[in-house]
């Protein structure tokens, strides 16, 4: 209540409304310098953990699922088909990217561009995580990863976007997208997967941090929640994909629920797009 009080005398010429409008300017400066204390903190400890990290090898290993049944003539028929829904997920928002901003009501050009790489990494990850299943190996396997590594980098960058800042979103997408070209180089050449790994962890704990932290720019932000807890989902089953294997008796793999959560994580994020209105005016 005596926050006005606490703040030091104008001494310009404004007239009666200069002293609010400096409360504004304080607090909008606070803010900035909050928001970039955070990014800062999280590419320090990015960085920390990469260096911390023992090396970690690619292994064969890797490429053998807990679900590898071979139905109908269709070898890991299962990993291969729940890679499909993704398709089904991603087909119409991407269209509607490509109609204009306006089908979602996107207010910023680079917003509209994090939503775009979204979508056609989810249907790009459709046929290449097909591809990959139809036979597990080491030269299809990039195939599987790298369009929904651009998928979540996405979901990432468009969040900073929208809660934080566009210029700031925009570096993050650049620098994600290079750090996953990156990643699959070190991979392939110096046989080190631990950007990789880092680059699947960071998502998983900066998207549900800045839903809690920064306010929403648009409504129907509920939606945001609902999709985050099925990308968490996802990323647990493929960790325990035996696990639950065995859990629902083999019925269906860990890793074939990875790929129908993600197929509805895309599916809330396309119905929160075709409701949600601009709840907070920004400049453009």
């Amino acid at each position: 209540m005596h926050l006005a009080a606490d703040l030091p005398p104008h001494r310009g010429r404004g007239g009666p409304g200069a002293g609010p409008i400096a409360l504004a300017s304080a607090l909008l400066r606070r803010e900035n310098r909050r928001r970039r204390a955070l990014a800062g903190g999280a590419v320090i400890a990015s960085a920390l953990l990469l260096v911390a990290t023992p090396r970690l090898r690619h292994s064969p290993a890797l490429h053998l699922f807990a679900d590898m049944r071979n139905l109908l003539g269709v070898p890991n028929t299962l990993n291969v088909l729940t890679a499909y829904p993704l398709l089904l997920a991603g087909v119409p928002g991407l269209i509607l990217c490509l109609c204009g901003s306006g089908c979602f009501g996107v207010s910023l050009r680079w917003e509209a561009l994090g939503w775009f790489l979204f979508y056609a990494g989810n249907v790009a990850a459709a046929f290449g995580s097909a591809y990959y299943h139809l036979k597990p190996d080491d030269d299809r396997l990039i195939w599987d990863r790298l369009p929904m590594m651009i998928s979540s980098s996405s979901i990432l960058s468009i969040l900073v976007i929208e809660r934080v800042d566009e210029r700031v979103g925009l570096s993050c997408l650049i620098s994600l997208l290079s750090l996953i070209l990156v990643s699959s180089a070190c991979e392939r050449v110096l046989d080190d997967m631990r950007l990789w790994v880092i680059l699947n962890f960071v998502p998983c704990i900066a998207i549900p941090a800045m839903l809690f932290l920064f306010p929403p720019k648009y409504t129907h932000s509920r939606f945001w929640f609902l999709a985050t807890g099925f990308y968490l989902l996802a990323r647990f089953e493929c960790l325990a994909d035996r696990k639950v294997y065995s859990v629902n008796r083999y019925f269906i793999s860990g890793h074939s629920l990875e790929h129908l959560c993600f197929a509805m994580v895309t599916l809330i994020l396309t119905v929160m797009l075709s409701f949600r209105n601009i709840k907070i005016a920004r400049d453009s």
